[in-house]
């Protein structure tokens, strides 16, 4: 996983709601169990329409996504996840995720911020007229938009996993000397009661 500090770049105003996952990526190209292949394939659907958002021209390679609440509803696969960080958009803003979603952000480094209804539609508003520049500092936990200041929380293990580049397993390998020696201990422990 690569190590993400700061997001900076366009937002697109994906003014949805209840985005499910195979409307993020459609079963049909579910076909293979590699992480790559997937962003081509991304909003089929919607991308129907010549006038979509992910169409323009102007949003083409923007970080972050603006959307409405319960993203990512619908079945727990993970090529949603994989296929919206093939597009280029390394966070997503909204007034809710869905859990199972969450969790596979997490997993993939996919950075997802809540924010209340009022802040969307504002942050939507502007993306739409004039196409703002969004910085998110993940170290601080804040997204600047203008002179606008926003603070969001962040789970503090995932928060370390994505400001090292690291996913859970090499999380657990980084720790090895010291799962090392507490199993050794641990060891010993178990000698001296027998």
């Amino acid at each position: 996983m690569k190590a993400i500090k700061h997001i900076i770049g366009k937002a697109i105003p994906l003014n949805m709601t209840d985005i499910d996952t195979d409307i993020i990526i459609p079963a049909q190209y579910l076909t293979s169990t590699s992480q790559t292949g997937y962003g081509k394939h991304a909003f089929t659907r919607l991308r129907a329409d010549k006038d979509f958002v992910l169409n323009q021209e102007k949003y083409k390679g923007a970080p972050i996504l603006l959307t409405g609440s319960n993203f990512g509803c619908g079945s727990s696969r993970e090529h949603a996840v994989w296929a919206i960080k093939e597009l280029g958009v390394d966070a997503i803003i909204a007034p809710s995720f869905a859990d199972i979603f969450t969790n596979n952000a997490n997993k993939n480094g996919l950075l997802l911020i809540e924010q209340p209804q009022e802040v969307i539609d504002k942050l939507m508003q502007k993306a739409t007229d004039s196409q703002i520049e969004i910085e998110i500092n993940i170290d601080e936990q804040t997204i600047v938009s203008g002179n606008t200041i926003l603070d969001f929380t962040l789970n503090e293990f995932f928060k370390h996993c994505l400001i090292n580049g690291l996913d859970e397993l090499d999380y657990l390998i980084s720790h090895a000397e010291e799962i090392k020696s507490f199993k050794t201990k641990q060891n010993r422990e178990t000698l001296f009661i027998n």
